[in-house]
């Protein structure tokens, strides 16, 4: 293969003469082009950064009201732990108070009982003892009989 000199001269200089053409005409507006394409990239990385760091303030602000809301529901819990303990409190106090209050009247009822079932032997050892008497004072009593009605007096009354 044969290299004609002539050609690649011809070629450079064509070569140059499209370059300078094309440097002329269309250099501005690829230039204009690659620099707003520039620009654009640059606003995308600047808001992506921008959307980045709103995103980490966000986060930062969303685990700040996340561990708020926590401390606030750790103090209701308290709180009402602390309700329901007083309700817990007032509720055995009221209880002792009523049991209490239980105890004194049945011991009440059992002193009236007591009382009652000591006037009813009264009563009866009265009666019992008129009874005696009067069958004492219908018979001649001697010292074996007067024995006797005592011996039974005291079988009736019990003790």
């Amino acid at each position: 293969m044969e290299v004609n000199v002539s050609t690649v001269i011809f070629n450079w200089i064509n070569f140059g003469l499209i370059i300078l053409i094309l440097k002329h005409f269309f250099w501005d507006k690829i230039k204009g082009i690659i620099e707003e394409r520039q620009n654009l990239v640059n606003q995308t990385i600047s808001k992506a950064d921008e959307d980045a760091e709103k995103a980490r303030m966000y986060l930062v602000k969303n685990e700040q009201i996340l561990q708020s809301a926590k401390e606030e529901g750790k103090k209701i819990t308290e709180a009402q732990r602390a309700k329901g303990d007083k309700l817990y409190e007032e509720i055995v106090q009221n209880a002792k108070v009523e049991a209490n209050s239980i105890k004194e009247r049945a011991n009440l009822e059992i002193e009236r009982e007591k009382e009652k079932a000591e006037y009813e032997i009264k009563k009866q050892a009265v009666d019992l003892a008129v009874e005696l008497s009067v069958r004492a004072l219908e018979q001649q009593v001697d010292e074996t009989t007067h024995r006797k009605l005592i011996g039974d007096f005291i079988a009736k009354v019990g003790m």
